[in-house]
């Protein structure tokens, strides 16, 4: 069954630091593009950072310089690392291959405290 499930989140004062992780179950994981999302209350969904299979990453400008992607393609998982976390950052959190095609899970939320 193709599944994707994230977990990690939280509540975390201003200036803190959370590891999200995305488990994907399913043969898609190893050659897709991985991307992390959010959706913050009221506003559309964002993509926030990706990365290849190969392990090229990229990132919102909003987040370059405090969030780092990463995957182990062994485990079938992709993680983001967040650190000097913002108010603004407050959203529930998702991944999903770069052409949007799983289901998506149920993400996790993070909420920043300032």
């Amino acid at each position: 069954q193709v599944q994707l499930v994230e977990s990690g989140g939280g509540l975390v004062q201003s200036g803190g630091s959370l590891r999200l992780s995305c488990a994907a179950s399913g043969s898609f994981f190893r050659i897709s593009p991985m991307g992390w999302y959010r959706q913050a209350p009221g506003k559309q969904r964002e993509l926030v950072a990706w990365i290849t299979p190969g392990g090229t990453t990229s990132y919102a400008d909003s987040v370059k310089g405090r969030f780092t992607i990463s995957r182990d393609n062994g485990k079938n998982t992709v993680y983001l690392q967040m650190i000097s976390l913002k108010s603004e950052d407050t959203a529930v959190y998702y991944c999903n291959t770069r052409q949007l095609n799983i289901n998506w899970g149920q993400g996790t939320q993070v909420t920043v405290s300032s």
